[in-house]
């Protein structure tokens, strides 16, 4: 059994930090979103791992994820010319993966508890397809999926009306005949080969789809105040591990301080997690936040946020929060203009001022 991983989109949802970096490389809890799949297919047996990649983006997720190795898998990267639909991707991916049943992974998910019983399952019962449901309070932004006495019936691409509010989450499991399925569909609406399309052909043609409803979390990390939940939701899992040097401070809770890190004069209260080379001075992180590695918190307070390798914040009047810092982005407050604001902002930012 295969593994494919699709990294190639564009990420549009998370700009500016997108315009320099792909989406699946944005960290939660220090760690890149991309780096969750990876681990998940290794967890589960699959050590033959594609990942879809997009011209624009790929070298920078060929330099981060290498050949697999660190993961105990070996990676094929498959370069996707045009984001033309997920179909289009295993279209893309089927010199790779052959006649191979295979797990499909969207890059940017998250899935609580990995997908190693999902596979066992699958290879088990040996469906056409399996796939992942979750209810969500705003289906039109997903695929649906109708259900019949527990078989799959009917799947809609963001449909303006959905009849369920069961979510497609973005983990797929296919034998080959998902190949068939999407060179047998058109481009929908908006242009694409739809996984919803393919797998309805499958449905309309007798084959067996399995639904799984998901009972843990799952996250798709495309927007801010998805990547915050997903960071809380990770951070909640961590041990306590201290490493860096501490001096005159104190740490509450699951805290992870990575080596090289100092603390002087703060406090760090779980859980959360300080990078690598990262120096708090006479300052407060609160919890549920990711200080990057060699990140500089002086003077301020900092919760629930993320903050991108070599960012800082200093002097902050007030307490930040809810906020995704980008790297090397700097926060500080100005004592040359008492109570006047000076910003240099990229491209498409949002700056939110109490």
């Amino acid at each position: 059994m295969k593994g494919l991983i699709l990294s190639g989109g564009r990420g549009t949802r998370l700009r500016p930090i997108t315009f320099t970096s792909a989406k699946q490389l944005v960290p939660v809890a220090n760690r890149p979103v991309l780096f969750y799949g990876i681990q998940a297919m290794a967890e589960a047996g699959i050590d033959e791992v594609g990942i879809i990649i997009a011209p624009e983006t790929g070298e920078e997720i060929r330099a981060a994820a290498g050949d697999g190795s660190d993961f105990g898998v070996r990676i094929t990267y498959i370069v996707q010319d045009e984001p033309a639909g997920l179909a289009h991707a295993v279209l893309t991916a089927e010199p790779f993966l052959g006649v191979d049943p295979f797990v499909m992974y969207l890059g940017d998910n998250l899935l609580q508890g990995g997908i190693t019983e999902l596979v066992e399952a699958f290879r088990t019962g040996s469906p056409d397809a399996l796939i992942l449901l979750t209810p969500v309070p705003d289906p039109e932004h997903y695929g649906v999926a109708e259900l019949n006495d527990g078989r799959v019936t009917r799947l809609q691409e963001k449909p303006a009306e959905p009849k369920t509010d069961l979510a497609l989450v973005g983990v797929y499991m296919f034998t080959p005949g998902i190949h068939e399925a999407a060179r047998a569909i058109s481009p929908s609406a908006r242009g694409e080969l739809e996984i919803t399309d393919a797998i309805q052909w499958l449905v309309d043609q007798d084959r067996r789809v399995e639904p799984h409803v998901v009972r843990g979390w799952w996250k798709d990390t495309g927007r801010l105040e998805d990547m915050l939940e997903a960071n809380r939701l990770v951070l909640d899992t961590i041990e306590r591990r201290v490493q860096g040097e501490l001096t005159d401070s104190q740490v509450e809770g699951r805290v992870v301080i990575e080596p090289g890190a100092v603390l002087e004069r703060s406090t760090v209260r779980g859980p959360a997690i300080v990078g690598a080379g990262a120096r708090l001075v006479d300052a407060y992180v609160g919890p549920y936040t990711a200080v990057g590695a060699g990140c500089r918190v002086e003077r301020a307070e900092v919760e629930h946020s993320i903050l991108l390798e070599g960012s800082s914040v200093r002097d902050l009047p007030a307490r930040m929060e809810s906020s995704l810092l980008g790297r090397d982005v700097a926060i500080r407050r100005s004592l040359g203009q008492p109570r006047a604001f000076r910003f240099l902002v990229g491209d498409r930012s949002e700056i939110g001022i109490v």
